[in-house]
C-alpha cells in the first residue's frame, strides 16, 4: 500500500466533495475545482473523510495512488485556505507593475517584460519589489511563480534578480585582481 495512498483526506467543514464516475468535484468558500481520475483509482467520500484507493498492485496503480490522493488533498485545502507565493524583485532599477491582467517587469533589458495573467489566479505587487501570487489551485499558482521567476532568477554574485521570498541565494565571492 502506498505510504501516502493509504491516508484518508480529511474534508474541512464548509467543503464538499463529489465523486461522479472518475471526476472529482470539490467546492469551498474560495471556488470549486475538479480532477479527473486515473483509471484504476476510485475515490469514495465517507463523512467527513474521503478514501482513496485502488484497483489492483499494478505498477501503474501503485504509482497513481498517492500521487490521486495528494492532488485531492491539494484541492480541499486550495478551496478552503487558498495558497500563496510570494517573490522578491532585487537590483537597481528592478520593479514589477500590474495593470488588469497583465504583469510588467522592468529587469535591466531594452524592454519590459509583459506577462499574461492567467484566469484563477490574482497577481498584485507591492511597493514594486515583491509580488505575491494567490489562488486556489497550488499547481497554477506554483508554475506562475516559476514562470515570472524566469525571466530572471537571482543570481548568485550580486543577488540581483527574481527570487522566492523564503529562497536563500548562496553568494560567489567574485573575481579577485592579484
Amino acid at each position: 500500500m502506498s505510504r501516502i495512498g493509504k491516508h484518508p483526506v480529511v474534508i474541512v467543514p464548509g467543503v464538499t466533495v463529489s465523486v461522479n464516475g472518475r471526476v472529482v468535484t470539490v467546492k469551498g468558500k474560495l471556488g470549486e475545482l475538479s480532477y479527473e481520475l486515473p483509471d484504476g483509482i476510485k475515490v469514495e467520500v465517507a463523512g467527513s473523510e474521503a478514501v482513496v484507493t485502488r484497483a489492483s498492485d499494478d505498477r501503474q496503480h501503485k504509482s497513481f495512488h498517492g500521487l490521486a490522493r495528494t492532488l485531492v488533498n491539494n484541492m480541499v485545502k486550495g478551496v478552503s485556505e487558498g495558497y500563496k507565493k510570494s517573490l522578491d524583485i532585487d537590483g537597481v532599477g528592478f520593479k514589477a507593475a500590474v495593470s488588469g491582467q497583465t504583469l510588467s517587469l522592468s529587469l535591466g533589458f531594452a524592454s519590459p517584460k509583459e506577462y499574461k495573467i492567467p484566469a484563477g489566479v490574482k497577481v498584485t505587487e507591492q511597493g514594486g519589489v515583491k509580488v505575491l501570487i494567490e489562488g486556489i489551485d497550488k499547481q497554477l499558482v506554483g508554475r506562475v511563480a516559476a514562470d515570472i521567476r524566469s525571466y530572471y532568477p537571482a543570481e548568485p554574485y550580486k543577488g540581483k534578480g527574481i527570487r522566492y521570498s523564503d529562497e536563500v541565494i548562496r553568494r560567489k565571492e567574485g573575481k579577485t585582481v592579484a
